[in-house]
């Protein structure tokens, strides 16, 4: 017997409770558990670790109905090199949330309930069947720091705005069976659900099975590193899961990654995750699996797993997967996991074949290599994770790209993107807004653009602030404050600073925003905390903040100065996205990048720097370099060691469903349904399912359909149904202001996501957001065709116009549209606005689903086309044909389109015949609500 068990399965304990009889006993340390034995299938050994879990949920799973023998039998002869075409159902173990996304859920849930009570139904059936829990990360805002009460002000903060929030989820932990919830202040969901949520194997009921979670974050795939297969899904897809309803997915196509060598000395988690980031978006994996083998594994912390796990939405797979071996055993002891779980983990990946031989080579259906040893430091920006800059190039590259965000610098818009280029080739940028100050020369060749402001604070503190200026700087993310190596490098780094006189500029905004409790633990036993404080990163709280744009204000007179002068100021975060309009409202151009660089520039100050060469700031003995501060690696893994134990871990999630005094003080509603306040503009009942029938009526046509936003490529969920702050003057801000609220008081759009008249009037209202049917104009903006002359209007105003005339509405994208979040409200908002169908050149996989679970259609323009190349303009009247044919029980493959004098056919992006039942009752909730009152 091993230390940790050893697995024993017999043949004469085996009992059939399938078509396959792959029923067995495993003994484990003189425990006995039920598996399902994948060998029972022939096929079954060839798979990729990722296929051999969903092949064992299937086996668990077969009813005859939803999962059958031949569906077995295709996923067990998975043909590597075929297309997508073969459905299966996958049944998730347990769910996981957070509270953006996860407050609609409950929202939804409840008034679920009351619709299967007039119904004539047991309103208490609507209940999660599998573990759901959410942890409150994405409510805290960056309102205060700099200071050591930072953490405990915006706390309070907090509660005050999100007082009903969380009043109302208290009620959903008391009043729904297998639903528990993470108060704010303990962490980030993902890192949460590695540190103590994710059980790697489940044992419940006596039968031991993969740990399988999907989550409504896109991020979820972050438990990939640990050998969980999971993904982001849509709230309204999560609901379904949670309520017993399997995902229907195409067996996929998995993407083999070999690792190779380690990486150099000076380079991080971050650099890695960048640059696989870069490759895996140029190699196209939107809709595949992604799996990671060879030698090169065993050289990664499984901290750098989770980090590339993480960042799987940015290269858009469906999941970034690494099996499991000794390391993943190892963090689960780190992590305080029972000797008895440990064992089971151990002993089952064993007995089924999913343990990592790195020796072995899987099948796969595409084959990449990266040799860790070429990877270099880097950044990612302005704003897009996958456009990725060498460190060395990114002074240059800055310089380039400011010109398309500032109206005061000239040149070429349409630089070429190539990562590097030689100086000859740089864009001459002139200096605006200060016409006699002479441009400045770079080393380069290059010019440097100017558009230098004086401001002074209002403590007296004066400077000067210019385009490039680091305005934010944040530690902050589960993508980065989860992994040990790159936070105590940041610290290293800061102690190094500080000893060489260096701290912050005076116009950055900096802050540390850890993961976890875990993470001020390691840092207090380091010693290395007043060494953070001294450069102005205290802690302002265990959450998302600046990652999901909860970045609060900039101090008023450097805000000013921006606006005033169309200043194109900087974010540099260690976060996992860098959309426009993201970040901070003020903030144009926004960069990923390793929490040691984070620290590096908030020093520096300016994105126009050579940081590897330019010293970053004169010290007490003179100008000081960033390899003088740079930590060295075996001092970092020496601190990781000697700081991190076991314990800490066991006593930060001791309690971690119990929170603080003020989330056990909060005032908890009762019953079975909930009392909703007809005043409050945080939760109001949802209004899918106002006069629904118990039977869906018939799908339709459209006719004379108006184009609502005409959009180019890569929109993102963000620009659809932003986070972050409510602008004075748009309709949402105008509810509020209606309903009593205070502009100080507006919160986010993501605390507002359980109040659907916000949402709505928030749908599209991205600051950044360009719609082609306006010239030149940024924000939630389009034209009115319901109006004489058809002028610019709030998308929202237009679209309630076109109601009250009954007119459909559609809208027509780019490639790539839907990227990022997993947000449910893009496809809410897009529904309840009123448009049918969306006609894109290409869908992001979540974004797609989600348009189905809320009954809008997703229509393709086949390869080759466009709108542009079909001479679309979005001012024509659309017709919508051949959609009635999803009413005889299939799904057209095609539709005809026409608008005004010109017709073509658009791909139907109904990829499955569950996703076609979901689209035939008006969306995922209404088809689970009906089966179950079917049952």
């Amino acid at each position: 017997m091993s230390r940790t068990g050893r697995a024993v399965a017999t043949e004469e304990e085996s009992v059939s409770a399938n078509s396959f009889g792959s029923l067995s006993k495993l003994q484990v340390g003189g425990k006995s558990y039920d598996i399902y034995r994948l060998d029972a299938v022939e096929g079954s050994a060839r798979l990729p670790y990722s296929l051999k879990v969903l092949l064992e949920n299937l086996l668990r799973t077969e009813d005859g109905a939803n999962v059958t023998g031949d569906h077995i039998r295709a996923l067990a002869g998975w043909d590597s090199q075929a297309q997508p075409s073969k459905e299966i159902q996958f049944t998730p173990a347990r769910v996981i949330m957070q509270d953006f996304t996860g407050v609609p859920c409950v929202v939804d849930l409840a008034t679920m309930r009351e619709a299967v009570r007039e119904l004539g139904g047991d309103a208490t059936r609507i209940n999660p069947l599998a573990p759901a829990e959410m942890v409150i990360d994405h409510s805290v805002i960056v309102d205060y720091f700099g200071s050591p009460d930072a953490f405990e002000r915006n706390v309070q903060v907090e509660y005050e705005r999100n007082k009903e929030r969380y009043q109302f989820l208290r009620w959903g932990q008391t009043a729904f069976d297998e639903f528990k919830v993470v108060p704010p202040g303990t962490g980030i969901v993902h890192q949460v659900n590695i540190e103590h949520l994710a059980r790697v194997v489940f044992d419940r009921d006596g039968v031991a099975y993969p740990d399988t979670c999907v989550g409504t974050d896109s991020h979820t795939t972050m438990e990939n590193g640990i050998g969980v297969l999971g993904w982001g899904v849509g709230g309204i897809e999560a609901e379904a899961a949670m309520l017993g309803q399997p995902i229907s997915m195409l067996i996929p196509r998995v993407v083999g990654f070999k690792l190779t060598g380690e990486l150099p000395a000076g380079t991080t988690a971050t650099d890695l995750v960048l640059t696989i980031t870069e490759m895996l978006r140029k190699h196209g994996v939107v809709g595949k699996f992604v799996e990671f083998y060879g030698e090169g594994v065993h050289a990664l912390p499984l901290a750098n797993r989770a980090t590339i796990g993480n960042m799987s939405p940015e290269f858009g797979s469906t999941c970034a997967i690494f099996p499991i071996d000794d390391e993943t055993l190892k963090y689960l002891r780190l992590t305080g996991r029972s000797d008895e779980q440990i064992a089971l983990v151990e002993a089952y990946a064993k007995e089924q074949g999913m343990w990592l031989d790195p020796s072995v080579e899987p099948e796969f259906s595409e084959y990449l290599e990266l040799d860790l040893a070429t990877v270099v430091p880097s950044l990612a920006g302005p704003k897009r994770p996958q456009d990725r800059i060498s460190l060395a190039d990114a002074k240059q590259t800055w310089r380039r790209d400011v010109q398309n965000y500032a109206s005061s610098v000239q040149g070429p818009a349409d630089e070429a993107s190539d990562e590097s280029f030689p100086a000859s080739d740089s864009p001459a940028i002139s200096r605006g807004g200060d016409g006699d100050r002479p441009r400045e020369q770079g080393t380069n060749g290059s010019v440097r653009p100017h558009n230098v402001v004086p401001v002074t604070l209002e403590d007296g503190t004066s400077f000067e602030l210019d385009h490039g200026h680091v305005a934010v700087a944040a530690i902050t993310s589960c993508t980065n404050t989860s992994n040990p190596y790159v936070m105590i490098g940041a610290a290293l780094l800061a102690k190094n600073a500080v000893e060489k006189g260096l701290t912050r500029k005076p116009w950055v905004k900096t802050s540390l925003a850890p993961g976890s409790q875990v993470v001020t633990d390691y840092y207090e036993r380091a010693g290395l905390t007043p060494y953070l404080d001294k450069i102005g990163f205290h802690l302002v709280g265990y959450g998302c903040t600046t990652c999901i744009g909860n970045t609060g204000p900039l101090q008023p007179e450097i805000s000013k100065a921006v606006n005033d002068n169309d200043l194109a100021v900087t974010a540099v975060l260690s976060g996992n996205r860098n959309f426009e309009g993201r970040i901070s409202p003020d903030v144009k151009m926004n960069y990923l990048a390793s929490p040691p660089l984070v620290i590096a520039y908030a020093l520096a100050g300016t994105m126009d720097i050579d940081i590897l060469n330019d010293p970053i700031a004169d010290g007490t003995d003179g100008p000081v370099y960033l390899r003088d501060i740079w930590p060295e690696p075996e001092e970092v893994a020496s601190i990781v060691e000697s700081s991190i134990g076991q314990e800490m871990f066991v006593k930060d999630y001791a309690d971690v469903f119990k929170g603080d005094e003020r989330w056990r003080g909060l005032d908890i509603p009762t019953g079975d349904t909930f009392e909703w306040d007809p005043t409050s503009t945080y939760v109001r009942k949802a209004p899918y399912f106002d006069g629904m029938e118990t039977e869906p009526a018939p799908v339709t046509d459209i006719h004379g359909a108006r184009v609502l936003a005409k959009l180019g490529d890569s929109v993102t969920t963000d620009h659809i149904s932003p986070a972050g702050s409510i602008k004075v003057g748009t309709p949402a801000a105008q509810y509020l202001q209606d309903n009593g609220v205070a502009v100080r008081d507006f919160n986010s759009y993501g605390s507002r996501r359980g109040n659907h008249e916000v949402m709505i009037r928030g749908t599209f209202a991205n600051i950044r957001l360009r719609n082609q049917l306006l010239d030149d104009v940024e924000g939630g903006f389009t034209r009115d065709f319901t109006q004489d002359g058809a002028p610019q209007s709030y998308i929202y105003d237009a679209a309630q116009n076109y109601a009250a005339q009954g007119t459909p509405l559609v809208v027509i994208a780019g490639k790539e549209y839907g990227s990022g979040s997993s947000r449910d409200w893009a496809a809410k908002g897009t529904a309840l606005l009123g448009v049918r169908a969306v006609i894109a050149e290409s869908y992001e996989r979540i974004h797609r689903s989600n348009l189905i679970g809320m009954g809008v259609l997703p229509l393709q323009f086949k390869d080759g086309e466009s709108a542009a190349s079909l001479g679309l303009t979005g001012t024509e009247t659309f017709d919508i044909t051949g959609v009635e044919a999803l009413n005889e029980g299939g799904t057209p493959s095609e539709v005809t389109v026409k608008a005004d004098g010109r017709e073509f056919t658009a791909v139907v992006r109904i990829d499955t015949p569950g996703e076609a039942d979901y689209y035939r009752n008006g969306g995922i909730m209404q088809y689970v609500l009906r089966n179950l009152l079917r049952k």
